[in-house]
């Protein structure tokens, strides 16, 4: 039934010019050329295939203004975590130097095609927290649903795509900062909705980062010669899918 008396209001319209501007910016930002470290472990390696070719999203599947509001307010909590550990005491460096127009602590392998960026370095704690250094810190921030399931089955569980990033980072990093593959990482994740703060150590699993080293060399090499990678799933009715941006043009190909 059709509301003939329905009138946007000012909130409504102001949202539409925000989320417009936020849009506009997104696409304008120029197309990452490479494999990330952080995306690797995502579930898909055909997904993952066509992020890295830059194919175009599927229509409409780009980030909408509120998403990209989120993702706005991720990194805003991140720069606070940043804060909060400091005061406790850690000595974390986000940038070389910790000048911040400072080079960003990471990694550059395969000719740079596939890369990674860390959130920081910790090079000391507290005694009381018995704490290796140097340490490798990630953050990432989550809704209350995710976090709970986070501190309740720990990051490789809950979510396996941030404990392949850390797992990578500390593979490849290693050499650079000697001692960052020997000591845990420490991950901290927090809560959106209810600013609560979960930390974890993460000890460094070789072969989780073998494997994923080796999944970015094959995802390399495929796209190289025009090959397709199997998809996730046999049915295109799998949640994964169904959120995926490729979804059309990935489903209306040839397995």
């Amino acid at each position: 039934m059709l509301d003939y008396n329905h009138t946007r209001s000012f909130a409504d319209m102001l949202n539409d010019v925000v989320d417009a501007a936020l849009m506009d910016e997104n696409a304008a930002r120029p197309r990452r050329e490479y494999l990330g470290g952080s995306r690797v472990g995502h579930a898909c390696e055909r997904a993952l295939q066509f992020e890295f070719a830059g194919a175009p999203k599927d229509e409409g599947a780009d980030f909408p203004g509120r998403t990209l509001r989120i993702f706005a307010i991720g990194h805003v909590l991140e720069d606070l975590a940043i804060k909060w550990l400091r005061a406790a005491g850690l000595d974390l460096y986000t940038r070389k130097g910790n000048d911040p127009d400072g080079q960003q602590f990471g990694f550059s392998v395969a000719g740079g095609r596939i890369r990674g960026h860390a959130d920081g370095i910790i090079a000391g704690a507290p005694e009381s927290l018995k704490l290796g250094v140097p340490a490798l810190w990630e953050c990432k921030t989550m809704n209350a649903k995710n976090w709970r399931e986070t501190v309740k089955s720990g990051v490789a569980v809950a979510k396996p795509i941030y404990a392949a990033q850390i797992a990578l980072y500390q593979a490849y990093m290693d050499a650079s900062i000697p001692g960052l593959a020997s000591n845990p990482a420490l991950f901290t994740a927090i809560n959106k909705d209810t600013a609560e703060l979960h930390h974890e150590l993460v000890t460094f699993n070789a072969e989780l980062a073998q494997r994923m080293s080796d999944r970015a060399v094959r995802i390399l090499r495929a796209t190289d010669a025009g090959e397709l990678l199997p998809r996730l799933a046999r049915e295109r009715g799998h949640f994964e899918c169904r959120m995926c941006p490729y979804a059309n043009r990935c489903w209306s190909l040839a397995q």
